[in-house]
């Protein structure tokens, strides 16, 4: 074989194996992307921010702020407002740091129940968004100050688009505090076309009402 012929014959080889090789690549780089898994979006958490304005031992449990990511259970507050000073101050908010929960949103609004004095109910009366935002922060504070004057607050949540909120709210002591509670353990869920209520009436008997709060989305 003349000297000219070997050198195409190796230079057609070393094309094919450079050729096969680059095959060889390709496919090991698609198999490597097919098994890397997708970034996995950071949970919502959901915010309470609980404080007393007056006797602390009125508003129990966790108190300051906490946030929750989803789908746990907040820490327990407890309300045990009586005829001591003050009352406790409520908030919420969800931080949603990856517009999890886009088109979606939760409002709660605090109100005397019917024929009740309005005046256990602080000066902030009326429904408020909770916000939902990639930072952490809370709406509106409402005022808790039930005692020994008639009817009780009503707390209400009302939820629309890819949310459930669970609402867990019980007795520890006199269970007439808090009217049409549930046993530890159980809960309400709101969604959209259904809110879900919790009826403080915290006063003077013994113990007080529990309550936590859940966030799930789909």
């Amino acid at each position: 074989m003349s000297g000219l012929r070997m050198a195409g014959r190796l230079r057609s080889l070393a094309g094919a194996l450079a050729a096969g090789a680059f095959m060889v690549a390709g496919l090991s780089g698609t198999a490597a992307y097919a098994t890397e898994e997708a970034p996995r979006a950071a949970a919502p958490q959901l915010g309470i921010q609980f404080n007393a304005d007056g006797d602390p031992g009125q508003c129990g449990g966790r108190t300051g702020e906490q946030w929750t990511a989803s789908p746990n259970w907040t820490q327990a507050i407890r309300f045990d407002t009586d005829s001591r000073a003050g009352g406790c101050q409520l908030a919420f908010g969800v931080y949603d740091p990856d517009r999890t929960l886009a088109g979606a949103s939760v409002s709660y609004s605090l109100r005397p129940s019917s024929g009740g004095d309005a005046g256990q109910c602080g000066n902030y009366q009326g429904t408020y968004a909770m916000p939902i935002l990639p930072i952490q922060v809370f709406g509106q504070a409402v005022r808790l100050d039930t005692d020994g004057r008639p009817g009780w607050c009503d707390l209400t949540f009302t939820v629309t688009g890819n949310i459930v909120l669970d609402v867990q709210f019980y007795p520890d002591g006199d269970a007439g505090q808090c009217p049409d509670a549930l046993p530890a353990g159980q809960y309400r869920s709101g969604f959209v076309g259904t809110p879900v209520t919790v009826k403080i009436d915290a006063d003077g008997r013994a113990g007080g009402c529990q309550f936590q709060l859940r966030l799930r989305h789909f």
